[in-house]
């Protein structure tokens, strides 16, 4: 059975957790680390927004300054997210396009690398299921639990993506701007109602180490694979400090829309 490297549940700020990504997908792409499965949290809390979306449009600045929420760009696509450190695991998956087990197809890739997402909620006792229209998210009774975006840089992907364990709605729309037209209470009540999290479907909390061992076993189950516990290299703790210092924590990055 193949092997890959896991980084094992870590808790880094916004902008650290932005730069190891990029750091572990640069070192993949130059050869000198296996594929690899990260997983970690956000302290403190954050906001990340899409790549080639504008922080002034998505997100309530002087909110995100009075609560301590970091706010950071992303080089993966897609909306803004807010990552709670008590209410969220984040997961990456670094891996060559050309893998077995990546299919070719950029939807069909979405669904073959947070599958392991959905064998960790069956492990919990929950029955989840990737989106018809929305192939990058995960679902529950119809309810959003995950959401799932990706780069990709000389044949190489990143993608990584959220589980929820519980949804601090009030908090989400005082970071997040409310868009125009719309209350904040209509968002919160929309929130309700389309977006879920394991503790509201189990209707009981679970510890993180309990959440870790079901992804790990759901990701080696998924892609066929064999997850060996390993730290990052010093060369991409290296890069990671330098991506931070010089990308992820400076206005030109994040605020370039």
């Amino acid at each position: 059975m193949e092997e890959w490297r896991l980084i094992d549940l870590d808790v880094y700020d916004g902008f650290m957790n932005m730069a190891i990504d990029e750091a572990i997908l640069e070192a993949r792409i130059k050869g000198l680390v296996p594929n690899t499965i990260r997983f970690y949290r956000w302290n403190p809390s954050a906001v990340s927004i899409g790549v080639h979306q504008s922080i002034y449009q998505e997100v309530n600045l002087e909110a995100c300054k009075r609560l301590g929420v970091d706010v950071v760009r992303r080089i993966t696509g897609g909306g803004a997210v807010y990552h709670d450190f008590e209410g969220e695991i984040t997961y990456s998956v670094v891996v060559n396009e050309n893998h077995k087990a990546v299919p070719s197809n950029v939807a069909d890739s979405f669904v073959a690398l947070s599958k392991g997402l959905i064998y960790a909620l069956n492990r919990l006792g929950l029955n989840a299921h990737h989106g018809v229209l929305h192939c990058p998210s995960i679902f529950i009774g119809g309810k959003k639990i995950s959401g799932n975006a990706q780069a990709r840089r000389r044949g190489f992907i990143l993608q990584h993506g959220t589980l929820l364990l519980k949804v601090d709605a009030d908090k989400m729309f005082t970071v997040l701007k409310i868009p125009p037209g719309k209350t904040k209470e209509r968002m919160i009540r929309s929130v309700h109602a389309k977006v879920t999290s394991i503790y509201s479907e189990l209707k009981h909390n679970v510890d993180f180490d309990e959440i870790r061992d079901a992804l790990v076993e759901g990701f080696e189950k998924a892609l066929n694979i064999k997850l060996i516990p390993e730290k990052l290299t010093s060369e991409e703790l290296k890069l990671a400090k330098e991506l931070k210092e010089t990308k992820y924590s400076k206005k030109e990055w994040n605020f370039k829309f």
